[in-house]
């Protein structure tokens, strides 16, 4: 008799669980989210979904919002100021432009690639318009692209620029540092809500050790080997 009571009860119990996972099919049920990786425990649609009706799951925007202590490398040379997948090193007059894509689930607090003095921070497209027309890739492929442009002088590497890029569906760009301050390599710029593009530009001069297709970490990855030769 006990042992018909146990497996009633079992039984119940997955009849219970069966049901929570249909009705929220395709999506995960919330007694099984804990066990799935971030890709799978919020799927890009669900996320998509949220990004239209401002109703975020509560745990994603925990998820979201972390921002883990980094610790840049002991080696010389300009460090990522963004997690994601690196997808372009285009170089034009001069000026090598590394764009560093951002998923859903990556980390999106950006860091400084170099110590330097913030000179100015430049925000663009409140109108939807990006205000350089469309000729870079990294701004083609954003839906009226609304961008935040960092620049940073420094003596080691001379003169960088780091770009803050999302577009019309998730327009908020914070950014800490004031014109005018200096910051420490690694240090905390800025955070782009639900945004997905970052580009590091660079003088062409400085000796390239990141390559297209690579993930990078803010504040900790090495994209540059040393100051210019």
């Amino acid at each position: 008799m006990t042992t018909l009571a146990v497996q009633l009860v079992v039984l119940l119990l997955l009849s219970i669980l069966i049901g929570m996972w249909a009705t929220r099919f395709p999506y995960p049920a919330p007694w099984l989210r804990r066990f799935l990786s971030p890709k799978l425990r919020w799927p890009e649609r669900q996320i998509r979904g949220w990004l239209q009706n401002g109703r975020f799951h509560p745990g994603f925007l925990g998820f979201f919002n972390r921002d883990p202590h980094r610790v840049p490398p002991p080696e010389a040379g300009l460090v990522a100021p963004a997690d994601g997948l690196i997808t372009s090193a285009e170089v034009r007059d001069g000026v090598r432009y590394l764009v560093i894509a951002l998923t859903f689930w990556d980390m999106h607090v950006q860091r400084s690639p170099a110590a330097g003095r913030v000179v100015t921070v430049e925000p663009s497209g409140d109108q939807l318009m990006d205000g350089e027309g469309r000729d870079f890739s990294f701004l083609r492929e954003k839906h009226c692209p609304v961008q935040t442009r960092i620049v940073i002088d420094t003596e080691e590497f001379g003169r960088l620029a780091v770009r803050l890029i999302t577009s019309i569906a998730a327009r908020r760009i914070e950014v800490w540092p004031e014109e005018g301050s200096m910051i420490e390599r690694g240090q905390r710029l800025g955070r782009i809500l639900l945004g997905s593009t970052v580009v590091l530009e660079m003088p062409e001069a400085l000796p390239v050790c990141a390559v297209v297709g690579q993930r990078v970490c803010a504040g900790e990855t090495l994209v540059t080997a040393g100051a210019t030769p």
